[in-house]
């Protein structure tokens, strides 16, 4: 089903069954080595698959005209690793568990700050106990005073309305976001095993959350989380109302990466992570002075 490099394949729903359960196996927590979001943003990246040995996966795709590769299951040896980045140039997602491999080996890596995770503590975004969470507290509040609201599992029976919710987030935006993505995320939740929660304010689709497990259980990443914007509060609102919902099993939440995007940066940093999963790139020799 996954042809052996150098032949290479579009991403497949049908290879979920032989993917997902070794991107489960992952301890690092990697917000994109899920196989929903390879699959979610197969288009945008225009990522391809194939295999290099059993069970080691190459994932390659195009930032604008760079091309790019990823291993999320380790690193092959050395003579195709040469190959590869000769052919592709730059290693995204590199972990730290690679890092000094291929520090060793010659590449350089550099940091990719704007796509680090975020990482909380699931207890801490729950309860928002604290001074430092005082302001966060406040909106919650106003939007419980002014908002009769109700929380429900995002299901299948929710449809139309989680979609509503999704329609409405796009037309107050110039634009078009991870709109793609989230929608068909939505139409293919039940198929990629996602889960999340839908809010309702006076009988009113208003908000949702849609994520699913990472790092061998122990985290939960949020890869969705629209609202519309005339209510008060409704976005602190949803963060923690979801939080709190979550099993104790999660330790922490993964809210992934800003992007670079300063507001998106300074919202998530006031929810006072606990740490970020890092990211790097390595990028070879010959082609430093054309890599930003």
């Amino acid at each position: 089903m996954i042809p052996r490099y150098p032949s290479d394949a579009e991403l497949h729903l049908l290879m979920r069954q032989t993917l997902h359960p070794l991107f489960q196996k992952l301890a690092e927590g990697i917000s994109e080595f899920t196989f929903a979001n390879l699959y979610l943003f197969r288009d945008i990246h225009q990522y391809r698959v194939s295999l290099l040995a059993e069970e080691l996966l190459l994932v390659t795709g195009i930032d604008g005209k760079d091309l790019f590769f990823m291993l999320p299951f380790g690193l092959p040896d050395a003579q195709l690793l040469d190959q590869l980045f000769e052919k592709f140039h730059t290693m995204k997602c590199v972990s730290h568990s690679q890092v000094q491999v291929l520090t060793t080996l010659g590449y350089e890596i550099r940091e990719d700050r704007d796509n680090f995770d975020y990482l909380y503590r699931r207890k801490d975004l729950a309860e928002l106990a604290g001074r430092k969470f005082h302001k966060k507290r406040n909106l919650i509040k106003a939007f419980l005073n002014n908002y009769p609201y109700e929380g429900r599992p995002l299901l299948e029976t929710h449809k139309d309305d989680v979609l509503e919710i999704l329609e409405t987030w796009r037309a107050n935006r110039d634009e078009p976001g991870d709109y793609a993505a989230a929608k068909e995320a939505l139409e293919r939740a039940e198929e990629l095993q996602l889960c999340g929660g839908i809010y309702y304010v006076e009988g009113k689709p208003v908000a949702y959350s849609l994520g699913e497990e990472l790092a061998c259980g122990k985290s939960f990443v949020i890869h969705f989380e629209k609202a519309v914007d005339e209510y008060k509060g409704l976005w602190q609102f949803i963060n923690q109302a979801f939080a709190s919902i979550l099993p104790e099993q999660y330790e922490t939440i993964n809210r992934e990466q800003d992007l670079g995007n300063a507001g998106l940066r300074k919202a998530k940093l006031s929810y006072k992570h606990i740490g970020f999963v890092e990211k790097f790139k390595a990028i070879s020799p010959l082609h430093r002075g054309s890599v930003a």
